[in-house]
């Protein structure tokens, strides 16, 4: 049987690469003639460059200011004049050195990931690709633009670029779906500090406009990454799925017609991953081969799996008994669960249970 492993990361436990290679050594135990294809992927957040470097090469290092004051060392790919940004390796969370606060939460700048598309329009990049997710910041983007010189300055140094929002969130800059009210809380801001957060970007996204000539905060991924997508929308971005920027540079589709079997998987399964995430998008180009998710956690039913298409998903908590053992040990938990789906499929690939 042919075998597609295709994770994207989990969380901070391990990237999509990690993950992909740990499924691989755990499924290859209880089924040692399987064909194994490995191919990590992406929606535009941490493992984004990771997957990328992978395949494409071309990897570069660049030091830049973090989330906070002190400096980061960030990488980013240049692939034919096409250059590949993770936001979330200048400002993610990952980066604070602790739990995210409210002070964080304020604080957090995206200053570094316009250093990174600095470095890359110096290197000579023509196209721009900024994969969102992840953040630590909420500032709108702020950060990045004045790290451009500002607004005009920003906007002309981007004129003669093509500017790509990786990004397959969905959600406005503003208001109760937007950048602050959703995501600020998952970045240590309680309700107070969401208030103050809510109010800057508001009068950010007045400041957009004017580079614009247009309200950029009600469109669709304004508010992914901390707003970071309304900037880069303002800044003559155009917004693509990042699950299928990677899907295009991974020859994710003929890898899809040749399996039987697809195997992905991320840190926490639920209802948000079958809304333009990796799995939805795998699921959607499965064409009915059975495509089974080992999660971190999953909270999914089994009537909502199989309204998505999926034939079973496996957790690795419940595997190892615990979150704790689950986070600290989990390339070894992944193998074993894997491992132990192995076991339990037939060679259709359907397991024996749902």
């Amino acid at each position: 049987m042919r075998v597609l492993i295709a994770p994207d990361c989990y969380g901070d436990s391990l990237t999509a690469v990690q993950a992909a290679a740990a499924i691989a050594a755990g499924w290859a135990v209880a089924r040692p003639t399987d064909t194994l294809v490995l191919a990590p992927q992406s929606d535009g957040g941490p493992g984004f460059v990771d997957v990328l470097a992978e395949r494409l090469g071309g990897l570069h290092t660049t030091r830049v200011r973090g989330p906070l004051d002190r400096e980061v060392t960030a990488q980013w790919v240049l692939h034919e004049a096409t250059a590949y940004i993770e936001c979330a390796q200048a400002c993610g969370l990952a980066l604070l050195g602790g739990p995210p606060t409210a002070a964080t939460a304020l604080d957090a700048t995206s200053f570094g990931v316009g250093q990174l598309v600095d470095a890359a329009l110096v290197a000579g990049a023509h196209r721009v690709v900024v994969g969102l997710g992840g953040s630590a910041c909420t500032d709108g983007g702020r950060g990045l633009v004045e790290a451009l010189g500002g607004l005009a300055s920003a906007h002309q140094r981007l004129a003669g670029a093509e500017l790509i929002v990786a990004s397959d969130v969905e959600h406005p800059l503003l208001g109760p779906m937007g950048a602050a009210a959703v995501f600020g809380p998952q970045k240590g801001a309680d309700p107070a500090t969401v208030a103050v957060l809510e109010q800057r970007l508001t009068e950010w996204a007045r400041e957009l406009e004017s580079v614009a000539s247009r309200d950029v905060s009600a469109e669709p991924g304004a508010g992914a990454a901390g707003g970071l997508g309304a900037a880069l929308l303002a800044l003559g971005g155009r917004r693509e799925s990042g699950a299928t920027v990677i899907a295009g540079h991974t020859g994710l589709a003929a890898d899809l017609a040749a399996a039987d079997l697809v195997i992905t998987g991320e840190g926490r399964f639920d209802d948000q991953s079958l809304h333009g995430k990796v799995i939805s998008a795998l699921v959607g180009q499965a064409h009915g081969r059975p495509v089974l998710v080992l999660a971190g956690q999953v909270t999914l039913n089994p009537s909502a799996l199989a309204a998505a298409g999926v034939a079973a998903a496996h957790s690795i908590t419940d595997h190892a008994g615990s979150v704790a053992l689950a986070i600290a040990d989990a390339a070894n938990q992944l193998s074993g669960l894997a491992a132990a789906v192995a076991a339990e499929v037939g060679n259709s690939g359907r397991t024996r249970y749902r």
